[in-house]
């Protein structure tokens, strides 16, 4: 069946080129399984843009605030178009890593511990333990994170000129920092697709290295033990149901390969994750036998349905 979708990509986040990116790819997805498709650039005036489009569908290739937010969200349920990915709540909620954290581990999902502190406490000593890692609490993509070790050059304490999170953020969110690996997970509908290990060509996961080719080697499916995989694939299948997500979701783990099983924790669950030809989830689909079209129109089928 031949629909009008229109793409939601841009907007004015830390993530708008990489939006872009995954809502032209959307977009040309679409038009090759044969829809009618409005590309819009998300701007203030996008209520008024969707009115005269009138779609059938959203897909919504936004990624963090206020695409991923819960923002789009109630806007699209006030006007009562469907749209793509995660509802209002689950999108409060996910975007927002403590509050993720609330949800998931009381239901036995391993998590690092977290504490919200303010900015300006980190001039003045170490909220925890060096190493420990900080990041804005509701941000995606690796957006503003810093690593903070014994032997950096932050200071120590962190020093009020040094270029960081810190001097962008009111609060960030400090966690130890695991040592190990970085495995994914996708999730699609019901089903977990698999786990794939990124080993960043220098320094760590970070939003560069997420979005700039050959920065990052995707070693898909990780040559990880058995156990481990099956850990990863229930962790984010669970994850994505006690947070309600729809459509697909990605969960990032860290895994500290010298505990085995034990030393595998969950960081984040991303409700909107990357489309672009760099992405994970893409990466995973076509592991299990799905096109890049096939993809995208088995997310618009779930916001249909």
């Amino acid at each position: 069946m031949s629909l009008h979708v229109a793409v939601l990509m841009g907007g004015w986040s830390a993530e708008r080129e990489v939006s872009l990116v995954s809502g032209e790819g959307v977009a040309k997805a679409c038009e090759s399984l044969g829809h009618r498709v409005t590309r819009i650039d998300m701007d203030r005036d996008v209520a008024l843009r969707l009115h005269e489009a009138r779609p059938d569908v959203v897909f919504n290739a936004l990624h963090g605030t206020p695409g991923e937010d819960g923002t789009v969200q109630g806007m699209l349920e006030l006007m009562g178009i469907p749209y793509t990915h995660s509802g209002l709540a689950t999108s409060v909620i996910a975007i927002d890593k403590q509050l993720t954290k609330n949800e998931l581990v009381p239901h036995g999902i391993r998590m690092p511990e977290g504490k919200i502190v303010k900015s300006s406490t980190l001039f003045e000593g170490d909220p925890i333990a060096r190493p420990y890692v900080v990041k804005p609490v509701n941000e995606g993509s690796s957006v503003g994170i810093a690593i903070v070790t014994d032997d950096n050059n932050y200071g120590n304490p962190i020093g009020r000129d040094v270029e960081g999170p810190w001097a962008h953020f009111d609060e960030l969110l400090a966690e130890p920092f695991i040592r190990g690996r970085e495995l994914t997970t996708a999730v699609i509908g019901d089903r977990a697709l698999g786990v794939t290990e990124l080993r960043p060509k220098s320094g760590f996961y970070d939003y560069d290295a997420k979005y700039t080719a050959g920065m990052t080697e995707h070693i898909c499916p990780a040559q990880i033990p058995a156990e481990v995989e099956q850990a990863c694939l229930k962790m984010a299948l669970d994850a994505h149901r006690l947070l309600g997500c729809k459509g697909t979701s990605r969960s990032d783990f860290r895994w500290d390969d010298e505990q085995g099983v034990d030393g595998l924790y969950l960081l984040e669950v991303n409700t909107q994750p990357g489309m672009t030809p760099l992405s994970l989830v893409p990466e995973q689909a076509k592991l299990v036998g799905m096109t890049y079209e096939g993809l995208v129109q088995a997310i618009i089928d779930e916001a249909l349905a």
